[in-house]
């Protein structure tokens, strides 16, 4: 998924006072925050469309995704106004998911070679919905997120079949030594 363009969705729906509640960005002032988020959301839709662009995205992304997956669980929790203690939980579970979410998007990449255009953005309006979601409905939200990860279980069962059927051609493709009896 993308970086900064849930974060900048957010910001941009919910007024740039959501910002001031979540805890490192919070630390910033928003003209600089708003600054970094276009910057990067640019960055991410039109470095997405060739090899090389897409090779350095998802070396950054893989880096920052479980922060901001922590960030958008840590705002999500105190727009809902639950306790301090579960806000940090909610935020660990959330850079959890982004981390294996991530990872499942570069195993597709270097799987497929490249990732159809049709996919990136069909990728951009899902981390829309589920950023909408996320505020407004947290059960679809939710279920959008459970889904994701249906998925991301889905993919690696299949990357282990395609594996093994991989190291089974190898097997048989490769020659056989047989020992030689010493006559």
């Amino acid at each position: 998924m993308r970086i900064a363009l849930p974060l900048l969705l957010i910001g941009l729906l919910y007024g740039g006072n959501l910002w001031s509640q979540v805890p490192l960005l919070s630390r910033l002032s928003p003209p600089v925050v708003l600054g970094v988020l276009v910057s990067w959301s640019l960055v991410e839709i039109f470095a997405s469309k060739d090899r090389l662009g897409q090779r350095s995205l998802h070396l950054v992304q893989l880096l920052f995704s479980p922060l901001v997956g922590a960030i958008m669980g840590m705002a999500v929790a105190q727009a809902a106004g639950i306790p301090t203690w579960l806000v940090w939980l909610l935020g660990g579970i959330g850079g959890l998911v982004a981390l294996v979410l991530q990872l499942v998007q570069v195993g597709w990449f270097y799987r497929l070679q490249k990732i159809p255009l049709w996919v990136v953005f069909a990728q951009d309006a899902l981390c829309f919905v589920l950023v909408l979601f996320a505020l407004d409905a947290p059960r679809q939200g939710g279920l959008i997120a459970l889904l994701l990860l249906w998925l991301a279980i889905r993919s690696s069962k299949e990357w282990r079949r395609w594996y093994l059927d991989q190291a089974k051609a190898s097997d048989r493709t490769r020659p056989r030594r047989y020992k030689q009896d010493p006559d």
